[in-house]
């Protein structure tokens, strides 16, 4: 009986945390959303919710998520539609470069124990966390071949200072929802490692970065 018991209470957590999960992804009219701000006009009524997860929006309405990996991407505001969604359009693809370079980064960071751990004091290591900074995101970019965009949606809201906002004024946001196979996305990662292993001058530490990074491609998918 008490093993039922706490079979039963198992099973209840997880629904409730499924639940949870799902519930922050659902698309629910403006009009319940406390913001400092009202939303005038949108091209849909309700706020998508691959904006906030793009991949799990996916995999839950069904679209395949074994084969393509799924990004979001919201502007800043801007003072007109037509310039926040091209911008939305156009950098989609860089800021999709970026979570790459900012991962490989994060993976040399947290990956220090081992006999491939390599010194983050070491002058070189820190050039090569500088390069990945500033320069790898868009090399990157340019092996990103077949990202697209799926769809796009925008708001044009009127920030109210009774509700918070700074002062009063009108403004657009806009977002993209892109896709690319994930084969497309473990080439240009794969490439961007060889890229950061090609960087570092010294063997020792090369042979480090190398087996650090080894797995960077897959680690990245699952996420």
């Amino acid at each position: 009986m008490k093993k039922y018991f706490l079979l039963l209470t198992l099973l209840t957590l997880v629904s409730c945390s499924s639940t949870k999960e799902e519930s922050e992804l659902k698309e629910v009219e403006h009009e319940h959303i406390q913001k400092d701000y009202m939303v005038r006009d949108a091209s849909s009524s309700k706020r998508p919710g691959w904006i906030e997860d793009a991949n799990l929006w996916a995999k839950e309405y069904g679209k395949d998520t074994s084969k393509t990996r799924y990004f979001s991407y919201e502007t800043d505001l801007k003072s007109n539609r037509s310039i926040a969604c091209s911008i939305a359009k156009s950098k989609a693809k860089a800021d999709i470069a970026g979570e790459i370079s900012t991962f490989i980064d994060q993976e040399l960071k947290l990956s220090q124990d081992g006999d491939a751990s390599i010194d983050e004091n070491d002058p070189e290591v820190k050039e090569l966390h500088s390069y990945i900074e500033n320069t790898l995101s868009s090399k990157v970019q340019s092996f990103l071949n077949g990202a697209s965009i799926l769809k796009t949606y925008w708001e044009k809201r009127k920030y109210l200072k009774e509700k918070g906002a700074a002062k009063d004024y009108t403004a657009y946001v806009c977002s993209a929802f892109v896709s690319i196979s994930k084969d497309r996305l473990t080439n240009a990662i794969n490439r961007a490692v060889k890229h950061v292993v090609t960087s570092v001058k010294e063997e020792k530490t090369k042979q480090q970065v190398k087996a650090l990074l080894k797995n960077a491609a897959d680690k990245f998918s699952q996420q």
